[in-house]
């Protein structure tokens, strides 16, 4: 909320463009805004359902989490493509070059989202790999905080990297052991970090955006 609260809530409140482009804010940010809300917000309810023993409850609502899930990755490419093809980007990144970030999280959200649901009955294995979805959401936001995008994709993906990381820890603090899920996870999550700055900076990747969506 902290990192979204300055360049859209706010700009919902007080009717000025508060994107991190500077742009008006069109049709389905809204939408997006609405659907990866609606995720954390399904993220704490099944959680407090676990923790209450309301197990049933939480298998039957996990069929409505998959479908919203999938959702979450069409709206998400929308927007991206949207946005680029709106000439929204940060200050000096081309927008159809940027559609690495926003693919490249939805492209590590959907590895680790699909493999819940996979392990679905696997509890240990599948609680873990949706705090991993989640935490792939949350560059978005970290990025946002004040003085953090100039600082680069190293930084706010370094910042994602904690939620694994805490889970991790407390991992080892209550179980003795790390699960292999987290040290996956995070392997998945750091390795797409260069993957992404390269594309950043590739002209067959922008032409290649630019061809496919422009």
């Amino acid at each position: 909320m902290f990192g979204f609260g300055r360049t859209y809530v706010l700009g919902l409140l007080f009717g000025y463009p508060s994107t991190i482009t500077g742009r008006h804010l069109f049709g389905v940010v809204h939408l997006h805004a609405l659907v990866f809300t609606g995720w954390l917000v399904l993220l704490i309810v099944q959680t407090s359902l676990i923790a209450a023993h309301r197990v049933k409850v939480h298998r039957t609502l996990g069929y409505f989490g998959a479908a919203w899930g999938a959702l979450m990755i069409v709206v998400g490419i929308a927007l991206a493509v949207n946005a680029a093809r709106a000439g929204a980007a940060p200050p000096g990144a081309d927008p159809y070059s940027f559609l690495a970030i926003p693919f490249g999280d939805l492209a590590t959200f959907t590895i680790f989202f699909v493999a819940a649901v996979v392990w679905r009955n696997h509890k240990e294995r599948h609680k873990r790999l949706m705090v991993l979805a989640s935490a792939a959401l949350m560059t978005a936001a970290l990025a946002r905080w004040p003085g953090i995008l100039p600082l680069g994709p190293l930084v706010y993906y370094g910042l994602t990297l904690l939620f694994p990381i805490a889970g991790a820890i407390y991992d080892r603090v209550s179980r003795g052991r790390v699960h292999p899920a987290y040290w996956w996870g995070m392997a998945i999550m750091i390795v797409g970090v260069p993957v992404r700055i390269v594309l950043l900076g590739s002209p067959a990747w922008q032409h290649a955006m630019r061809s496919l969506l422009g």
